[in-house]
């Protein structure tokens, strides 16, 4: 399939993140289109496009925007709504939501209040990974622009429509990428997930119906109000339309972001990423960040969408995809992914508190020479612990490693006992440190 640069079609203009930059490539047209039309039927245009959240369920938007209950004409008692933006992308090999906010953060902007005027929110939030520094700046930058220029504030293009946004910096935890402990930290309190229902829809943001949504669903209203939905639904699969941001990094010729239609194969996005790098081929990838369980070379033609990740028993994520060659120890791999989760665990829950830090010991015996057989079953049964047993969904993505590791690469794993790892550190570039972060 061609790449299909929307998102993306600007990021290698000069000052792209300028207002002015913005409205050259008909920037806020959307917005007067959705401003003119009434609420409902901005939902119903993103319903038919079938759109499905960016970050990494896949929830389809429309259907997520119309869990909102309705204001009704003269209802004094009811709550107001808010529209919470997830842009704490913060999982190993997930590198699609910054470089969006620091080249485009406008259209970010845009959608973001036609999304507020879809579901009745006059307040939105930004929540934004406090370690990325220029992007706050950048954001906030953006939206002093905007107010300034009348697409934020009250009476916005003179439709009698109120928005205000605030640019919020966490404070650097991974949990709270999930979207309930973000709420929790938006409210000030620590970053732990809730129990549900109920759902953010019904109980959200100050116990109000809120609706979360990853930074790049968002973006992706404006085109699609702006186009039309058969433009929408022309690119992609049936279950899966439209077009998506693929992060390729590691062991490849071109790293980078491709925007292509859902459906793309790994084959078809490594002939423009220039092939695995010179000299290698291809050992394992993830399709959609570490928590993603890992795939083959025998998978490079899967299609590329949430209906063909899960045919082959993994998920479509964040679409972070990590390509490793032969040089890399997957053992070694899957011990620092399985470190971060150690590290980034809440503690709120037994499963995931304690799971992550037995894997994590686990896999120093087989690294140092000292595991033995029965601990490579002692990772499948303490993973069978995590998945779907935990609080949230970081136990599942800690577990999924792990198992699909050892699915694929056991013989690699019974080579580690009694001897360590086999491989030379210094050629996989996947050396573990002495702590986590050092």
């Amino acid at each position: 399939m061609p790449l299909t640069p929307v998102l993306s079609r600007t990021w290698d203009e000069p000052r792209s993140w300028l207002l002015s930059n913005h409205l050259w490539h008909n920037g806020y047209q959307a917005l007067d289109k959705a401003l003119a039309m009434s609420p409902a039927d901005v939902i119903e245009v993103v319903t038919k496009s079938g759109l499905r959240g960016r970050g990494g369920a896949g929830f389809p938007t429309g259907r997520k925007w119309s869990f909102i209950p309705q204001h009704k004409s003269g209802d004094a008692d009811a709550k107001p709504h808010y529209l919470v933006i997830n842009a704490d992308e913060s999982e190993p090999g997930t590198c699609k939501d910054i470089p969006l906010l620091l080249a485009t953060p406008h259209l970010l902007l845009e959608g973001a209040v036609i999304a507020a005027y879809a579901i009745g929110a006059h307040h939105a939030f930004i929540y934004v990974r406090g370690e990325v520094v220029p992007v706050v700046r950048r954001l906030q930058a953006a939206v002093a622009e905007a107010y300034a220029a009348g697409y934020l504030g009250t009476n916005i293009r003179g439709s009698g429509f109120d928005l205000e946004l605030v640019v919020h910096a966490g404070a650097g935890a991974y949990i709270c990428g999930e979207e309930s402990a973000l709420l929790d930290s938006l409210e000030g309190r620590r970053g732990q997930p809730r129990l549900r229902p109920p759902f953010p829809a019904v109980a959200g943001l100050y116990a109000c119906p809120t609706v979360v949504n990853n930074v790049e669903t968002i973006a992706s209203i404006p085109p699609i109000l702006l186009n039309g939905v058969e433009w929408f639904t022309a690119m992609g699969t049936e279950a899966s339309p439209g077009f998506t941001l693929y992060s390729l990094s590691g062991h490849i010729t071109s790293p980078g972001q491709y925007e292509a239609p859902l459906g793309t194969t790994l084959r078809e996005l490594l002939s423009y990423a220039g092939g695995i790098r010179a000299g290698h081929q291809l050992k394992f990838w993830t399709p959609g960040g570490s928590s993603t369980p890992l795939l083959t070379v025998q998978h490079l033609d899967v299609p590329l969408d949430y209906e063909g990740m899960v045919s082959v028993g993994s998920m479509l994520g964040t679409k972070a995809l990590q390509i490793f060659d032969e040089t890399t120890c997957v053992v070694r791999a899957v011990r620092r992914w399985t470190q971060f989760y150690a590290h980034e665990s809440c503690g709120k829950c037994t499963p995931c508190r304690e799971g992550t830090y037995w894997l994590t010991q686990l896999y120093e015996r087989l690294e140092t020479g000292s595991g033995t057989a029965v601990d490579i079953q002692k990772l499948l049964d303490i993973s069978d612990t995590l998945f779907g047993k935990s609080f949230c969904a970081l136990g599942d993505g800690a577990a999924s490693p792990v198992v699909s590791s050892i699915r694929h690469f056991r013989a690699e794993y019974e080579a580690h006992l009694h001897r360590g790892c086999p491989f030379d550190p210094r050629e996989s570039m996947l050396a573990v440190p002495e702590r986590v972060g050092a």
